[in-house]
């Protein structure tokens, strides 16, 4: 079993601030946004809540009738999630199967918790 890490040494998952901070610098106001540009399409956030309630790491082959789009499609959003860190992608012969990355998401979700600084 090959599972494949993100091009990047640290991905952008990880350098994320979470947005109540007091303050944030330019690379991480920057790493947010990367983040959110890869999640800033209905067929990629599609995707998350497919692997999200998936019970095992899913074959590209098996998204593409759910989302009714061309797997040369779906490998691109899934191209795209796992270069900003949110999913791993594991080798198993030809197939490429995919989950979440259980740190990104919750890193995520630290990101977007404003409920401790909002009136």
């Amino acid at each position: 079993m090959d599972v494949d890490q993100a091009s990047q040494p640290t991905s952008v998952a990880q350098c994320c601030a979470v947005l109540g901070a007091p303050q944030l610098s330019a690379d991480e106001a920057a790493a947010t946004a990367q983040l959110f540009k890869a999640l800033a399409d209905p067929n990629r956030v599609r995707i998350v809540n497919m692997l999200a309630t998936a019970d095992q790491p899913v074959c590209v082959c098996d998204l593409t009738e759910p989302l009714g789009i061309a797997q040369p499609t779906v490998s691109h959003h899934l191209k795209r999630l796992v270069s900003v860190g949110l999913l791993d992608r594991e080798r198993r012969g030809t197939w490429a199967y995919y989950s979440l990355n259980a740190a990104a998401m919750r890193r995520l979700a630290a990101v977007t918790d404003l409920l401790g600084v909002l009136p």
